[in-house]
């Protein structure tokens, strides 16, 4: 009997922490139409307007520019002194699939095989995660959340970071297919007795070929389907959004020789949207990327040089390099930490600016660059008529740590929480101190 009752008690205590630490709950739909007035409006695609309106209802964006002489319908916000940006945009997260990495059983990023098309990152999403939760006060509002493992990893979908769950989530299912590239050299394994730097992958014309005949057999399966197709071939009916060119194919490569290997495979497979994730050596081979019209997801930019003889702030700088040569960029953060690093995306783009962009366009990289390469860039990405109401206002530049001070935060016209564990923890330590 105690021992049952020292079970209950574990259960409920543990019910209990978990209602505590519980996401904040979701808005609920935006009933009035609100006026932003008097704040910089940074449009997203390198505009800038001063002592800006912002009108929006219903969750749309219906008048964006400068101050208007009429009276004020619905709520006003007085925004003088503050900055009005668009929403920023996560790509490439494993944001809501993994709680906590120690436990397994809050680890839903991969599965286990080697090509996994079928694979769908959407239905594993919690959007209770309290790691969702804490990008939002640093304007990051919506993320496309995407799968790990594997050669080809499954489909990534794109969600607003304030649901009940991942059907409200949702803002555009399976975008696109995540492909691991083969590297032509790996690192050696120190500590299996191979000694340091890198060896040749002897078998990546076989893993390039092999991709080659996958989606050869897609393609078939696509044209017969129907025909003479019996059986449902789970693996090549999930790449039909990428065969017909209506998902995109996020290729995860980094090196010089595996791009320009990629973009041979684009033009052999007649692949219309090729997006590089990661391309750390992408500046190296830039023409040759913007002739084949591939855009770029960056990898983290607040990382160190992967070779001995590459310059010391060339992850810094790599954004300025591609956006210089006319290629499409945007920002990702995947890599250690990534879930929890980001709510650091702003901070990325400001590094960029550091490093020579212009302050609007380094913006562009996780707004509307990012919102173009997703294909969402006529919902979201800017400040314009039409587009959904995810916006915020921060009382300093947004891509400065300092500055970076939200006020206010929409989604699709909802005004978000901008409150976490971690603002709650900072309140009552913040009084201890004070007090002494």
């Amino acid at each position: 009997m105690k021992a049952t009752l020292n079970i209950f008690l574990g259960l409920f205590c543990l019910c209990f922490s978990s209602l505590l630490y519980a996401q904040q709950t979701p808005a609920p739909p935006q009933n009035q139409m609100i006026t932003i007035t008097g704040a910089t409006a940074h449009i997203g695609n390198g505009t800038v307007i001063p002592n800006a309106w912002l009108t929006f209802e219903q969750g749309k964006i219906t008048y964006v520019g400068p101050a208007k002489d009429e009276a004020i319908r619905g709520r006003e916000i007085s925004a003088q002194g503050q900055h009005l940006y668009p929403g920023f945009i996560a790509p490439n997260t494993t944001l809501g699939l993994v709680e906590i990495d120690a436990v397994k059983a809050s680890d839903d990023k991969s599965e286990i095989g080697k090509m996994l098309p079928h694979v769908r990152s959407l239905i594993a999403y919690n959007a209770e995660s309290q790691v969702v939760e804490t990008c939002r006060p640093n304007g990051v509002l919506t993320a496309q959340i995407c799968p790990r493992g594997g050669r080809i990893s499954g489909r990534s979908s794109i969600v607003q970071l304030d649901a009940w769950n991942w059907e409200d989530a949702v803002i555009r299912a399976d975008d696109g297919i995540h492909l691991n590239w083969p590297g032509s050299f790996s690192r050696k394994r120190w500590w299996a007795g191979e000694g340091r730097g890198y060896k040749v992958n002897e078998d990546y014309a076989k893993e390039i070929t092999a991709l080659s005949n996958f989606f050869d057999a897609a393609r078939a399966y696509s044209q017969n389907e129907g025909q003479n197709q019996e059986d449902l071939n789970l693996l090549y009916a999930a790449m039909e959004g990428v065969i017909q060119d209506e998902a995109g194919l996020f290729v995860h490569v980094q090196g010089e020789k595996e791009i320009l290997d990629l973009i041979a495979f684009k033009k052999q497979q007649n692949l219309a949207r090729v997006i590089i994730v990661g391309g750390h050596e992408a500046h190296q081979v830039a023409d040759e990327i913007k002739k084949a019209n591939i855009s770029v997801l960056l990898r983290r930019v607040h990382s160190t040089p992967q070779k001995e003889d590459e310059d010391y702030d060339l992850p810094f700088k790599n954004p300025r390099l591609l956006v210089e040569a006319g290629v499409l960029t945007a920002l990702e953060g995947s890599g250690r930490m990534e879930r929890m690093n980001t709510r650091n995306l702003p901070f990325y783009a400001g590094t960029a600016a550091a490093y020579g962009l212009d302050p609007e366009v380094a913006l562009q990289l996780i707004t509307l660059n990012t919102a173009r390469i997703l294909g969402i860039d006529e919902q979201l990405g800017s400040l314009e008529i039409g587009k959904d109401a995810t916006i915020f206002l921060s009382r300093g530049d947004a891509l400065d740590m300092k500055g970076n001070q939200l006020t206010n935060a929409f989604i699709q016209g909802r005004q978000i929480s901008l409150e976490t564990h971690q603002t709650e923890l900072y309140q009552r330590y913040k009084n201890k101190y004070d007090r002494q």
